[in-house]
């Protein structure tokens, strides 16, 4: 079992939609060869988008904004902290909430 930590987007939403938009193609056997069409949901794209017809990458622009109430629930603190290559997210106490806080400077997105 793999997990990446760096994901810059779930893999769900943006295969809905493009799936969504090219069903009847696939379905009605409109398109004039097998077309590929792959997601890679950060930059070291393990998917292997490179090799397909249509790639859907996706990429951070800001830096993440956090959600102090429910982040200790959704992921372990440690993991996330060291999982961060420039050492821009530390542990931090919000309202007497394990949480993180981000130093946006030193985020390298």
């Amino acid at each position: 079992w793999i997990h990446c930590h760096t994901p810059a987007t779930d893999a769900s939403g943006p295969v809905k939609a493009t799936m969504d938009v090219l069903f009847d193609d696939f379905k009605d056997h409109r398109l004039p060869a097998h077309l590929r069409v792959s997601l890679a949901c950060c930059l070291n794209m393990c998917g292997a988008v490179h090799c397909s017809d249509i790639a859907i990458l996706g990429y951070h622009r800001k830096p993440p904004l956090l959600d102090h109430e429910y982040l200790d629930k959704m992921c372990e603190i440690p993991l996330a902290i060291a999982a961060c290559p420039t050492a821009a997210i530390k542990p931090a106490k919000v309202d007497d909430m394990k949480t993180v806080a981000v130093k946006n400077e030193r985020c390298m997105f």
